[in-house]
Parts: structure tokens; C-alpha cells; sequence
């Protein structure tokens, strides 16, 4: 049987040595659950071994019954009939397995129906299924909808919302964009009233919204009359009544198992989340940010699968007498291909550590007060890491998964041109990753900060002085190298006063960080494999000389373009 976690050598790679030991601590608040729930772990190691029959079920159910019908899914698409959407039967199949399977609650706290998953198994079990199938995305926003619920929402509504979604049986959206506020939501328009019975309703128009049929949604709508900006913006629950019309479902390059929506609101009934005027500010960003983090591992499942169609192909076309991966121009490809996959992998996973740390701490100071000042250094240094390598990720990995899937199709040549060979779908499916949940620049804004302020270097410096490098001393002097390139760079930089100026290399910068932080990551993995000694000798040998090539631009380069693409782009 087909298993998209056992025949996956370095997702297994890292569930062994991915270190847990504290999140699980933390997440399962020292085991107090183990006598109230029959299914709650008594110590750490129980955890993990939960952990590892969860994915292996949700392995099976993307290798043995997803991924044969994805292309059918592809071609079958979503159909709006009757005012209603309806999947493709493969997408439909996926939701009933999960649900049966008790899947689709797998990050909400046990008291609600759920499996009480750390932050980390979630992207390793998001990106089992996009590999399976690039466009089952429910799975992903079940738990970000149900998990943005469990942060924000009154006891009333988890009780009431929560256990549905966990069993499966509603699915939900999140539904922020419009016409004319896609990547700035502070220009929402969507308009919240609350009547004379003290109700909020809803009036107006939402656009691209992925899964926008679902019965439960959370809303960003403006509900300060005569607001402008972030500050008149609210967070609000729907579920889905006849007030709402589904006015089309759009016609995309990729993803066509994923319905995306265009909604008409006509006074549909709905429920305040959390405070007034806090909608985008706290409630929106920390819902965007989980959501970023599972396209991260989308894109990594995407990239895996068209990696290995490519591998799969380029060892059997035979041309000149020999299979094309005997040549040096098609296993450069592949080799670039697969430390991009795993780069991907390795960076998701830290990210998600952070993110699960930062977000158990944060838990734990709120309902156990006596403990705040005790947890208050931690919890500010995993806040400022997950603030920084969530947008970081979401960069790389989208990027990472665009290319990958790029190069697959050039490696079938002709034939990766063809609805026959799945390559050509995952290229398609790959593109949106890069474009949703905030666009590859936009992550360059929301990263730059933490690389300005010193938490790329200070997570830089702690890693070389606290981690045994005695394996890779050699590779350890290449990285410091760069490192000293990346300061140098950034001593530059905040020497520029032109604000124009710092945003045009704020991408570079960011891309540098990113590429030390992945060859540490690489070295770090490789005490444990030799196989990823090579993987990160591979690497850093292209990035040592990429950080000098950002190092050299950037102090050097009068800002040409700055000056000159004006008179080049209106000629």
C-alpha cells in the first residue's frame, strides 16, 4: 500500500530527531489530561508515538486514496449548481476519510473533539496531503478557522463551533478579501451593522475567498461607520443562511479542487469575535499567519511531488543510448531540486517549533497568571522568532516550490508540456503558493523587521555558539564567512537614510539570512546522517558565494534601477 509517510526517508529523518520535548511538555501542560481522556498521552514518549500512528494513518489516506485521483480532481474541478458548490468526488471522498478517521480536528484542544496536535505535526500532516493532492486544501483551513475560534472566541462560541468543525461536519473559510483590498485589508468595505435587536449583519461583497461555500466562516467587515483604515475593522463568525449568495466560483490556472468564491452578504446575521475595532490588527494577522505557515507546507508537499515525478522520469527516458539523469546538465537539475525540497522541509519544521513554543508560552501566561513573569523572556524571544520566520518560510518554500516545479518540466521536456504527465499540473498548482496569504513581497515586508532589528542575527549567533559543529568545522568557516558578509551588509544598510533605498535591497537581505539559517540547519542535521553532510556541503558551496554576490550588490551598486526604471518602464 502506498504510504506518503513511510516511503518519505526525511520526513522520518526529522520526526526522530525533531525535538519535541518541550512543546509536548507545554501542549500537553505537564499530562493533566492523561486520566480524563482515554486518548491523551501519559508522558512524552506516548506523545510521540500518537503522533507517529497519526500520520501514518494520514500517509495512507494521501498515498493509497488521494493522490490516484488527483489528476481526476484536476480535470473535474468544482461545479457551482444551484446556487451551491459541489466538489470533485476525490475531493469529497478525502473529507468523508478524514472525518471518519477523526482527522480533521487534529490541532483543537481535547475538550472540543479534538487531538490536541502540536503546530509542528500539523505542517508535516499538511504537507503529506499536498504532495497527495496540491489542491485539497479543507484540511489546512479546518484547523486555522477552529484554531483562531479556540484563541479569540467566548466559551459559547468554541463549545457550539469547534466540535462541529473537528468532526468534520461542516467546513468553514476565512473571508477577508474583496475587490478592492486584496493585500491591503485595511481597505475593507464589507460592512457590519448592529441592529435594533443588537444583532451584527453583514452587507456586501467578498472576493477570491478559497472554500468560500463552507458553512462556517470568520469575516473581517468594517463596523465603525465612517471608518477609514485598520482601527474600523472588526472580526465576525457566520454561519451560512440564505443571506449569502454564492455569485460564481472562479475559473483559475491551478487548484481546481479548491473552490475560491465570490460572496454576496444581504444582511446575513452574524456574531462579534473578541473586541470591537480588532479585526485586522490582532484577530486577521494571527489567523494570516497560521495560514501562511500551511501554504509553507503546501508549497514543500507540491515541490516533493514534482521532484519525484522528475527523479521518476529522468530514469527512464532514454536518449543517446542512456537514461537522461546520467547527464550532468539533468542531475545538477535534480540534485538542486531535492536540497530545495529539503531545505524547505527543515525550515518549515524550525519555523513550526517556534511557533508552537511561542504559542503554548503565550497560553500558559494567560489562563495561568502566576506564571507570567516567569515565562515572559521565553515567550518574547519565540514571539519575535515565529514573527520572523513565519514570513520567511512562506518566502522561501513558495518561491522554492515555484522552481522546483518549473524544472520538473523541463526535465519531461515535451512530454512534462501534457495533461497526460502530472508535472505540468503540479507547476500550476504550485503558482498560487507564492500569491495567497500574502504575496512573495509581502512576506519580504513582514520579514524585514526582525533581519533590521538583530533577531536573524541574534538566532545566527546563538545557533553557531550553542550547537556542536565538530563534524563540519570546515563547512561551520565557509557559513561564518557569510554570516560576516550578512552583517557587513546590514552595518550598510542602516547608514541609508532613503527609506526607497532599504526597500529595494529588503529582499536580498532577507534571502541572506535565509540562506545561513538553512546551511545551519543543514549542519545541524547532518550530526546525525552523512547522507545530509553532503546535502549541506551541496548547499553552502552556491550559498556562500549568493551571500557575497547581495553582499557586493548592495554596498556597491549606486541604486541604478532606483534611478532609472521610471524612464525605462513609462518609455
Amino acid at each position: 500500500m502506498e504510504n506518503f509517510l513511510k516511503d518519505n526517508e526525511d520526513i522520518l529523518f526529522h520526526l526522530k530527531h525533531l525535538d519535541l520535548d518541550q512543546i509536548i511538555t507545554l501542549k500537553e501542560d505537564n499530562f493533566a489530561e492523561k486520566d480524563i481522556f482515554a486518548h491523551a498521552p501519559k508522558d512524552i514518549e506516548d506523545a510521540k508515538d500518537s503522533y507517529t500512528k497519526i500520520l501514518e494513518l494520514i500517509g495512507e489516506i494521501a498515498g493509497e486514496y488521494m493522490a490516484p485521483v488527483a489528476a481526476e480532481v484536476d480535470e473535474e474541478g468544482v461545479k457551482l449548481i444551484n446556487g451551491e458548490v459541489v466538489y470533485a468526488k476525490g475531493t469529497q471522498m478525502a473529507l468523508d476519510m478524514l472525518a471518519k478517521a477523526d482527522l480533521m480536528g487534529l490541532a483543537n484542544p481535547r475538550k472540543y473533539g479534538g487531538l490536541n496536535c502540536p503546530v509542528t505535526l500539523m505542517s508535516i500532516a499538511g504537507e503529506i496531503m499536498s504532495r497527495a493532492d496540491g489542491s485539497f486544501l479543507n484540511f489546512g483551513l479546518q484547523q486555522d478557522i477552529s484554531e483562531t475560534l479556540n484563541k479569540f472566541g467566548s466559551e459559547e462560541q468554541k463549545q457550539r463551533i469547534i466540535p462541529i468543525l473537528a468532526r468534520g461536519e461542516e467546513t468553514s473559510s476565512m473571508i477577508l478579501t474583496e475587490p478592492d483590498a486584496g493585500s491591503d485589508l485595511q481597505a475593507v468595505t464589507l460592512r457590519a451593522h448592529q441592529g435594533d435587536d443588537g444583532r451584527w449583519y453583514l452587507n456586501g461583497v467578498k472576493r477570491f475567498i478559497t472554500n468560500g461555500n463552507g458553512k462556517i466562516g470568520l469575516v473581517l467587515a468594517r463596523s465603525e461607520e465612517g471608518s477609514k483604515g485598520a482601527g474600523g475593522l472588526s472580526f465576525f463568525l457566520y454561519e451560512r443562511d440564505e443571506h449569502m449568495t454564492i455569485r460564481r466560483v472562479e475559473n483559475k490556472l491551478g487548484i481546481h479542487g479548491s473552490p475560491t468564491c465570490e460572496l454576496q452578504f444581504n444582511n446575513a446575521p452574524c456574531e462579534l469575535v473578541g473586541q470591537r475595532r480588532r479585526g485586522l490588527t490582532k484577530y486577521t494577522m494571527w489567523l494570516m499567519n497560521s495560514a501562511r505557515l500551511m501554504v509553507s507546507g503546501q508549497a514543500t508537499g507540491i515541490a516533493e511531488a514534482a521532484y519525484r515525478e522528475a527523479y521518476k522520469y529522468a530514469n527512464e527516458r532514454i536518449q543517446f543510448g542512456k537514461p537522461i539523469i546520467e547527464f550532468p546538465p539533468v542531475f545538477e537539475m535534480l540534485t538542486e531540486m531535492k536540497i530545495a525540497v529539503e531545505a524547505s522541509r527543515t525550515l518549515l519544521y524550525e519555523t513550526s517549533r517556534f511557533v508552537d513554543l511561542k504559542e503554548c508560552l503565550e497560553h500558559i501566561s494567560e489562563t495561568q497568571p502566576e506564571r507570567a513573569s516567569e515565562l515572559k523572556n521565553d515567550l518574547k524571544t519565540y514571539t519575535r522568532l515565529a514573527n520572523l520566520f513565519t514570513p520567511m518560510t512562506k518566502l522561501h518554500n513558495t518561491e522554492a516550490a515555484n522552481k522546483v516545479a518549473y524544472d520538473g518540466i523541463q526535465i519531461h521536456g515535451g512530454t512534462g508540456y501534457m495533461k497526460e504527465f502530472n508535472a505540468e499540473r503540479h507547476y500550476r498548482d504550485a503558482r498560487i503558493t507564492n500569491i495567497y496569504e500574502g504575496t512573495s513581497q509581502l512576506q519580504v515586508v513582514a520579514a524585514i523587521g526582525g533581519i533590521i532589528t538583530g533577531t536573524a542575527s541574534r538566532y545566527i549567533e546563538d545557533f553557531i555558539e550553542n550547537e556542536d559543529f565538530g563534524h563540519c568545522t570546515a563547512l561551520l568557516e565557509q557559513v561564518k564567512k557569510a554570516q560576516l558578509n550578512f552583517e557587513k551588509t546590514l552595518i550598510k544598510i542602516k547608514e541609508i537614510t532613503d527609506e526607497e533605498v532599504v526597500t529595494y535591497h529588503s529582499r536580498r537581505l532577507v534571502e541572506m539570512a535565509t540562506d545561513i539559517v538553512i546551511a545551519l540547519l543543514f549542519m545541524k542535521d547532518a550530526k546525525h546522517s552523512e547522507r545530509k553532510l553532503q546535502v549541506a556541503e551541496t548547499f553552502i558551496a552556491k550559498m556562500v558565494t549568493r551571500v557575497a554576490m547581495n553582499m557586493n550588490f548592495i554596498i556597491s551598486e549606486e541604486s541604478t534601477l532606483l534611478k532609472n526604471y521610471n524612464s525605462i518602464i513609462n518609455a
